[in-house]
């Protein structure tokens, strides 16, 4: 699973969570409970919370530790998941009797970002490659001037980027996610004499 993925789904089961736990909370403020079973002018931990955790006082400590180290667990590995990239590391561009050839994929995304950066209308460029040797991924970041056709970029990319990339990878497709943010044009320089 993604780490994208694995954070939408922990983030709106939490989310659920915490909205029932404030939902309960405000119903009992609110005195939507019955007031013998949930009485709104008590504290939380009330008498009956108190005999619970009495009656149940040596196992139920035990059960509680081991349900805060689960969640510590669970933390630890969400931190560890952010930090993991989904990038390549070398691409096999050609294998032969002479030997393997190699490119860094870090090399074909800078020469693709210098690409697009040379088109007049586009500010900044990044570029990402994932995925494995047999099913390369492409992902590039665009800033663009805002009066630019988006079917000019379209037509650079479609036409000269990815196919350039594909050619460089030895891919025979190249899924690619491309997003653009626009950007108001600069004003023009005026210079004084």
């Amino acid at each position: 699973m993604s780490t994208g993925r694995a954070n939408r789904i922990g983030l709106a089961v939490l989310g659920l969570i915490c909205l029932v736990c404030g939902g309960l909370a405000l119903a009992r403020g609110l005195r939507a409970f019955p007031q013998n079973w949930a009485p709104a002018d008590e504290p939380l931990v009330n008498g009956p919370v108190q005999e619970f955790f009495t009656r149940f006082s040596p196992w139920l400590w035990w059960a509680l530790a081991v349900l805060a180290v689960i969640l510590a667990l669970t933390g630890l590995r969400w931190l560890v998941a952010q930090s993991r990239h989904d990038s390549m590391g070398e691409v096999r561009v050609e294998d032969g009797a002479e030997g393997q050839t190699t490119v860094t994929s870090a090399a074909v995304a800078k020469a693709a970002a210098a690409e697009l950066t040379a088109v007049p209308s586009v500010t900044s460029a990044t570029a990402a490659l994932a995925g494995d040797h047999d099913h390369p991924k492409v992902r590039l970041r665009l800033a663009a001037d805002e009066r630019m056709p988006m079917s000019a970029l379209r037509e650079e990319l479609s036409t000269v980027t990815v196919p350039h990339m594909r050619l460089a990878l030895g891919a025979d497709r190249l899924p690619t996610i491309v997003r653009v943010s626009l950007e108001p044009a600069a004003p023009p320089k005026r210079v004084v004499r």
